[in-house]
């Protein structure tokens, strides 16, 4: 992956509910739209470890992201 890809990640994200012994839980799958790559998750904490993988593990900021619609 070049420098720039690394700089810039794209995912159109899906979620939806499911039953497992009558309880309702969430699925996700993150698409790709550049290469068209799937990723299924059975739970959040499994998509945002993949999620901080993509991104090199890079560290939480102190400071608290701007709301992109505040813009």
């Amino acid at each position: 992956m070049s420098t720039e890809q690394q700089r810039y990640l794209a995912y159109m994200l899906r979620l939806w509910q499911v039953s497992s012994d009558g309880e309702p839980i969430w699925r996700t799958l993150l698409e790709s739209p550049h290469t068209g790559e799937r990723h299924g998750f059975a739970n959040l904490e499994r998509l945002f470890a993949f999620l901080a993988e993509q991104m090199g593990g890079q560290p939480k900021h102190k400071e608290q992201p701007k709301d992109i619609s505040e813009n």
